[in-house]
């Protein structure tokens, strides 16, 4: 028997993080892309429906790994109160940078409204006409419009929901309704907006229904583990970036126990490049992934703590933070492996708690509009 040296055991490593991270490595070129916009009502009636959404968005991106592992995951979310209000719309655009989505929700706060009608029809608009939707074909789009009033149709020079619907059919733009509550003025518009929006029309609870939390065994162990591979993270680029970066870091490391755990789960099974945090910006990952070569990096767009070192002396530290990534992220994908198994098996016992809420509604309808 012989034994190899820790050098060449460090150096296999990195290659093989290098094979992990290298963008296309197990993956074809032609990955199905999946994209999602969320129409969210955020007036004062929304509160505890938004909450429950902060707490299952990352659960509900899982949905869609889980349905296609290959998957090329892009979101969208459009804010919508009314005229009046703090706001009309916020928009935030198609992007495969979910975790700044995540930021961004989790910032969104129910307030205004009091009565009804609301923008509705604008907030559709948007949705089909003014985000940035892939032009190929074969991208499966879907919309899911989430609030408890009934559009304004009596605002001039605005758009309608059935002229906007016939641009969605156009555009191969699946559109669903999920009504908050039982207004009979919204429960009436809502299905007319599924049908002709060649979607599903669901009904919830007003509170967004009963967000399950099924905690597991291995949970602390992914969280504790996430955290040391969220400290080889390495921001670059100019004082924003970086600190666009860290802003992400921070809010990552703040989430409640459960979302930080469909986090991680999100990040070990996506297929393609292996990312951290998503949009960029991490050295680590960019040069991995091969869209930044450690060459073209000036000194002053990297951390304080590696200026002045020589290109070989931080290439070797590049080298060594991936092979012991690589490796942690081998032990990550073995407990989120454990904990689907135990989830799977909890859930045969247990069932759905609550098969009307918020994010079962919207799982469920994903596994069957993404099959």
């Amino acid at each position: 028997m012989f034994r190899l040296s820790r050098a060449l055991i460090l150096g296999l490593s990195s290659c093989l993080a290098t094979i992990s991270y290298s963008p296309g490595a197990f993956s074809s070129p032609n990955r199905p892309q999946i994209e999602i916009a969320f129409v969210l009502d955020t007036t004062g009636s929304m509160a505890d429906l938004i909450d429950g959404a902060k707490r299952k968005i990352w659960s509900i991106a899982n949905t869609i790994i889980d349905v296609n592992l290959d998957a090329d995951i892009r979101m969208a979310l459009i804010a919508y109160r009314d005229q009046g209000d703090a706001y009309v719309l916020k928009t935030f655009d198609m992007s495969s940078d979910v975790q700044g989505l995540y930021g961004n929700l989790i910032k969104l706060t129910a307030d205004g409204g009091g009565d009804t009608p609301e923008s509705v029809n604008e907030a559709l608009d948007t949705s089909v006409r003014k985000i940035k939707w892939s032009k190929d074909d074969n991208t499966k789009k879907i919309v899911f419009l989430v609030g408890d009033a009934p559009p304004h149709m009596d605002y001039d020079n605005a758009p309608k929901y059935p002229d906007v619907l016939k641009r969605a059919k156009q555009d191969d733009i699946t559109v669903n309704a999920i009504q908050a509550g039982d207004d009979p003025d919204t429960t009436k518009v809502w299905r007319e907006i599924a049908q002709l929006g060649h979607g599903r029309y669901m009904a919830i609870p007003q509170d967004g229904g009963r967000i399950t939390i099924i905690e597991t065994p291995f949970d602390n162990q992914i969280i504790i583990l996430q955290q040391k591979i969220d400290k080889t993270v390495i921001p670059y680029g100019d004082r924003a970036a970086q600190e666009n970066i860290r802003s992400k870091m921070e809010t990552k490391a703040m989430a409640p126990a459960s979302v930080q755990v469909d986090n991680s789960r999100y990040y070990s099974k996506k297929a393609g490049a292996k990312e951290v945090v998503t949009g960029g910006g991490d050295l680590l990952t960019d040069v991995k992934n091969g869209s930044t070569k450690l060459d073209s990096v000036d000194e002053n767009e990297l951390p304080k703590e590696l200026r002045g070192k020589s290109k070989a002396e931080l290439q070797s530290y590049i080298d060594k933070q991936s092979a012991e990534r690589g490796a942690m992220e081998g032990d990550m994908t073995d407990l989120v492996r454990k904990r689907d198994r135990y989830l799977a098996e909890k859930t045969k016992i247990t069932g759905k708690t609550d098969k009307n809420s918020f994010d079962n509604v919207v799982e469920e309808t994903l596994r069957e509009q993404l099959k």
